[in-house]
């Protein structure tokens, strides 16, 4: 006959000291256990839906369809008793301990066993007088379902048990609910954890911890981010964590987990980015490479890692505050708005993102990364409506940077921006290129300042070292939002080095992704050179269409290379195929 078995939630309880109690007091440790057991501990067991499958002297094994009322069963039994018992001597008090595994089980008739049973009845040895131990599985089915506080035991070796069971315990002397969650902080907040060392070698255990000490200290240099600290995170070591509890406790967003793999000669390292709040993963990746280069892979893991993840943090938190009721916007929030109107290409000659820019900045004065913002919205309007600045327009861009940059001269951002405006707006070339390489060194990871300083690079006519930007942006994020306009100052130094297949290859790839007034010329210029000239006219004729008002001096515009001989080399290619001064 096959055996029965099922899922179930298994309590097993026993009286601390039941012996010394019978042994002082038999006639009335007996009275009293009736007693509780008819008014307190039988009607909790059938209010939750449990079974007593059996009873010993001194104890009971119950069974439950649902871990979650075993353990509120247990917790009402515990709170109970503590009050009917308070006035007596603790030497005289009768106290339950219980162990909760949620197993599968063994049923014979009306009794159960099997590991899950035995497991219950090591767990409940575990548990203080008064107090509720739980394994890990039972754990993480009550989690968040039930607002009292478990404190992590670590695995534990249980006598007859082959392997460590993870467990958890309540204690009645302990908290009675969960800590109050942390505040979100008003951008975003990720916290680190230590990296498993899944390689079974306690040697790889230091590159581990590395590997996260590496990123947080990465990611802790954009100043958009809020970073907890390795004293925090770490706190959570050799721990099965909930990442929704994680979240609550550390006050973040958004949880970074990963491990690290050893095999042979070489190592594997994933890491995943998860939302504290949902649970959900937004993005995960596997590094792998040779063990004798383990120094140089852990760099490279990093500055992948953190170059992919801050924008991920930063488009979570703009679709959050784009689900935000406009009327309860803070500064922050107009800001993230800003920034999604910004990120869309085709915005660029509208006034949208300004007016965002705008708003956060009349909400917060001093809020540097909303200035300069403002100061960049400004200036990409003007670019891409087609004409140069105006005096006014000129001066404000200038005023806002200069102000973002004496508030944050500390953030890397901030001052990758103000370098893309002096250089472009203000032509104030040796200004910017001395901005970006302090940006690139309060933050070697971001990605966009690595495009800022290819394009910087190119306005003062250095067109080997914006190639080279350019190509180390890429390599850190090569999905990056910003590839586009990458390959478009990429196509554009190739013209200037006179190596149009290289321009073409580039410029073909920004068009695809965007044809416009910015994208088009360098294609056209390159085509023209190359000799292309069918292609390049059906190219002229394809930007006059989008900007009717397009004239071969309006590069000087768009492209303010400070070389006259680069406004010469464009404009001559783009009067070939009928562009009008």
């Amino acid at each position: 006959m096959t055996e029965q078995r099922r899922l179930a939630a298994i309590v097993s309880a026993d009286i601390a000291g039941y012996a010394r109690l019978m042994g002082r007091d038999e006639s009335g440790t007996f009275a009293a256990l009736k007693t509780l057991r008819r008014e307190v501990v039988d009607p909790a067991i059938a209010s939750h839906g449990g079974r007593i499958v059996k009873t010993t002297g001194d104890g009971l094994l119950l069974e439950f369809p649902s871990v979650v009322n075993a353990v509120r069963c247990a917790i009402e039994m515990q709170t109970a008793m503590a009050d009917r018992t308070a006035g007596i001597a603790e030497d005289r008090r009768i106290a339950f301990r219980i162990g909760i595994n949620l197993g599968d089980i063994i049923v014979e008739g009306d009794d159960i066993f099997g590991d899950g049973v035995n497991i219950a009845a090591r767990l409940e040895v575990l548990a203080e007088p008064g107090g509720i131990c739980v394994s890990d599985d039972a754990f993480h089915q009550v989690r968040g379902k039930i607002d009292v506080l478990f404190v992590e035991m670590g695995p534990q070796s249980l006598k007859n048990i082959a392997q460590p069971v993870h467990a958890w315990r309540w204690s009645p002397s302990g908290p009675s609910v969960a800590p109050p969650s942390l505040p979100l902080p008003d951008k975003p907040s990720i916290a680190v954890l230590p990296f498993q060392n899944m390689s079974g070698d306690p040697e790889q255990e230091y590159f581990a911890d590395g590997m996260a000490e590496e990123i947080i200290a990465a990611l802790s240099r954009f100043r958009s981010f809020v970073v907890i600290a390795r004293n925090s995170s770490f706190t959570y070591k050799g721990r099965a964590v909930d990442i929704k509890r994680v979240g609550r406790e550390l006050g973040v967003r958004y949880v970074l987990e990963g491990s690290v793999r050893k095999g042979g000669d070489r190592i594997r390292i994933i890491g995943q980015l998860i939302d504290a709040e949902s649970g959900g993963h937004l993005w995960a990746e596997k590094f792998d490479g040779p063990l004798a280069n383990v120094f140089d892979l852990q760099d490279q893991v990093t500055a992948s890692v953190v170059s992919a993840i801050a924008p991920k943090l930063q488009q979570n938190d703009i679709e959050r505050a784009r689900r935000k009721p406009t009327e309860k916007m803070d500064s922050y929030d107009c800001f993230l708005r800003g920034l999604a109107t910004h990120m869309d290409r085709s915005k660029w000659s509208t006034s949208e993102a300004e007016d965002w820019f705008r708003r956060a900045v009349d909400l917060d004065p001093e809020h540097a990364a909303a200035l300069v913002c403002l100061a960049f919205s400004i200036q990409h309007k003007v670019i891409f409506r087609g004409v140069p600045f105006t005096p006014a327009e000129r001066s404000e861009a200038i005023e806002l940077t200069e102000r973002a940059c004496k508030l944050a001269p500390d953030d890397g951002n901030v001052l990758g921006r103000a370098a893309a405006i002096l250089c472009y707006t203000g032509r104030q070339y040796d200004r910017a290129n001395s901005l970006i390489e302090d940006a690139l060194k309060l933050n070697p990871n971001d990605v966009a300042n690595w495009n800022r300083r290819g394009w910087i690079a190119l306005m003062c006519y250095e067109p080997e070292r914006s190639i080279q930007s350019f190509e180390h942006g890429l390599a850190l994020d090569p999905l990056t939002a910003m590839r586009g306009i990458s390959w478009n100052g990429m196509a554009l130094a190739y013209f200037v080095l006179g190596q149009y297949d290289k321009g073409l290859e580039f410029a073909g790839k920004s068009v695809e992704l965007v044809a416009d007034v910015h994208s088009l010329p360098p294609l056209i210029a390159n085509e023209v050179r190359r000799g292309r000239l069918v292609e390049a006219r059906q190219r002229a004729v394809q930007l006059m269409s989008i900007h009717p008002g397009f004239r071969a001096s309006l590069s000087h515009h768009l492209f303010p290379v400070r070389s006259p001989e680069f406004h010469r080399l464009l404009s001559d290619a783009l009067r070939e195929v009928g562009i009008l001064e």
